[in-house]
Protein backbone atom coordinates (compact mmCIF):
# COMPACT_ATOMS: atom_id res chain seq x y z
CA UNK A 1 0.00 0.00 0.00
CA UNK A 2 1.18 3.48 -0.43
CA UNK A 3 2.26 5.83 2.01
CA UNK A 4 1.38 9.78 2.29
CA UNK A 5 4.72 10.95 3.98
CA UNK A 6 3.94 13.93 5.98
CA UNK A 7 6.49 17.17 6.35
CA UNK A 8 7.49 15.92 10.29
CA UNK A 9 9.40 12.30 8.55
CA UNK A 10 10.72 14.28 5.47
CA UNK A 11 12.02 16.61 7.80
CA UNK A 12 14.12 13.96 10.07
CA UNK A 13 15.44 12.32 6.89
CA UNK A 14 16.41 15.63 4.65
CA UNK A 15 17.49 18.06 7.21
CA UNK A 16 19.03 16.49 10.21
CA UNK A 17 22.50 14.32 10.38
CA UNK A 18 21.70 11.75 12.29
CA UNK A 19 20.07 9.17 10.46
CA UNK A 20 16.90 8.06 12.85
CA UNK A 21 14.36 5.12 12.78
CA UNK A 22 11.87 7.17 10.80
CA UNK A 23 14.37 8.35 7.93
CA UNK A 24 15.34 4.76 7.25
CA UNK A 25 11.52 3.62 6.61
CA UNK A 26 11.31 6.10 4.44
CA UNK A 27 14.26 5.00 2.82
CA UNK A 28 12.94 1.59 2.38
CA UNK A 29 9.36 3.20 1.14
CA UNK A 30 11.39 5.39 -1.58
CA UNK A 31 13.50 2.30 -2.66
CA UNK A 32 10.03 0.25 -3.19
CA UNK A 33 8.14 2.78 -4.90
CA UNK A 34 5.44 2.77 -2.19
CA UNK A 35 6.26 6.97 -1.03
CA UNK A 36 3.50 9.79 -2.15
CA UNK A 37 4.02 13.78 -1.83
CA UNK A 38 1.56 16.35 -2.29
CA UNK A 39 2.51 20.46 -3.37
CA UNK A 40 1.35 21.21 -0.02
CA UNK A 41 4.10 19.13 2.20
CA UNK A 42 6.81 19.99 -0.61
CA UNK A 43 5.83 23.53 -0.29
CA UNK A 44 6.54 23.06 4.01
CA UNK A 45 9.54 21.43 3.36
CA UNK A 46 10.82 24.29 1.12
CA UNK A 47 9.76 26.97 3.09
CA UNK A 48 11.68 28.54 5.78
CA UNK A 49 15.18 28.05 3.89
CA UNK A 50 16.81 31.33 4.08
CA UNK A 51 20.28 29.50 2.37
CA UNK A 52 19.46 29.77 -1.81
CA UNK A 53 21.90 26.98 -2.37
CA UNK A 54 20.25 24.85 0.77
CA UNK A 55 16.79 25.72 -0.76
CA UNK A 56 18.27 24.45 -4.11
CA UNK A 57 19.84 21.38 -3.38
CA UNK A 58 16.93 20.34 -1.55
CA UNK A 59 14.07 21.31 -4.45
CA UNK A 60 16.21 19.41 -6.62
CA UNK A 61 16.22 16.20 -4.20
CA UNK A 62 12.41 16.67 -4.46
CA UNK A 63 12.17 16.88 -8.06
CA UNK A 64 12.59 12.93 -7.97
CA UNK A 65 8.87 12.79 -6.16
CA UNK A 66 6.12 13.60 -8.75
CA UNK A 67 2.75 15.04 -6.52
CA UNK A 68 -0.03 13.46 -6.33
CA UNK A 69 -3.10 16.04 -7.54
CA UNK A 70 -4.70 17.43 -5.06
CA UNK A 71 -8.51 17.74 -6.22
CA UNK A 72 -11.85 19.79 -5.54
CA UNK A 73 -12.62 16.75 -3.23
CA UNK A 74 -9.69 16.77 -1.71
CA UNK A 75 -10.21 20.45 -0.06
CA UNK A 76 -13.81 19.87 0.68
CA UNK A 77 -12.96 16.49 2.46
CA UNK A 78 -10.48 18.25 4.23
CA UNK A 79 -13.06 20.91 5.87
CA UNK A 80 -15.21 18.18 6.56
CA UNK A 81 -12.37 16.50 8.84
CA UNK A 82 -11.40 19.84 10.31
CA UNK A 83 -15.03 20.65 11.11
CA UNK A 84 -15.54 16.89 12.41
CA UNK A 85 -12.00 17.38 14.41
CA UNK A 86 -13.38 20.90 15.99
CA UNK A 87 -16.75 19.53 16.71
CA UNK A 88 -14.71 17.08 19.29
CA UNK A 89 -11.88 20.03 20.59
CA UNK A 90 -9.74 18.67 18.09
CA UNK A 91 -7.13 21.77 16.34
CA UNK A 92 -5.45 20.96 13.71
CA UNK A 93 -3.25 22.80 10.29
CA UNK A 94 -5.41 23.15 7.42
CA UNK A 95 -2.15 21.18 5.56
CA UNK A 96 -2.87 17.94 8.27
CA UNK A 97 -6.02 17.97 7.35
CA UNK A 98 -5.69 17.51 3.43
CA UNK A 99 -3.24 14.97 4.20
CA UNK A 100 -5.92 13.45 5.85
CA UNK A 101 -8.49 13.91 3.23
CA UNK A 102 -5.68 12.67 0.36
CA UNK A 103 -4.70 9.69 2.49
CA UNK A 104 -8.97 9.08 2.66
CA UNK A 105 -9.82 10.03 -1.00
CA UNK A 106 -7.18 8.09 -2.48
CA UNK A 107 -6.68 4.82 0.12
CA UNK A 108 -3.36 6.03 1.41
CA UNK A 109 -1.85 5.40 4.64
CA UNK A 110 0.01 8.20 6.73
CA UNK A 111 3.31 8.28 7.63
CA UNK A 112 3.91 11.59 9.92
CA UNK A 113 5.97 11.73 13.89
CA UNK A 114 3.26 14.39 14.96
CA UNK A 115 1.21 12.87 17.02
CA UNK A 116 -1.89 15.37 16.38
CA UNK A 117 -2.69 12.43 13.31
CA UNK A 118 -2.82 9.82 16.53
CA UNK A 119 -5.53 12.57 17.68
CA UNK A 120 -7.37 12.45 14.23
CA UNK A 121 -7.25 8.85 13.60
CA UNK A 122 -10.07 8.63 16.70
CA UNK A 123 -12.51 10.68 14.48
CA UNK A 124 -11.67 10.34 10.53
CA UNK A 125 -11.17 7.49 8.45
CA UNK A 126 -7.91 7.83 8.14
CA UNK A 127 -5.18 4.75 8.70
CA UNK A 128 -1.68 5.42 9.96
CA UNK A 129 1.62 4.05 8.55
CA UNK A 130 3.27 1.91 11.74
CA UNK A 131 7.13 0.67 11.26
CA UNK A 132 6.31 -2.48 13.66
CA UNK A 133 3.47 -3.41 10.92
CA UNK A 134 4.69 -5.13 7.57
CA UNK A 135 2.75 -3.17 5.05
CA UNK A 136 2.28 -4.65 1.33
CA UNK A 137 0.70 -4.06 -2.10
Amino acid sequence: MKVLVDTSVWSLALRRKEPSAEAEKLAELILSSLVVLIGPVRQELLSGISNEKTFLSLKARLEHFDDLPVRTLDYETAALFYNICRFHGIQGSHVDFLICAVAANNDLLIFSTDQDFERYSQHLPIRLFRFDVQHSD
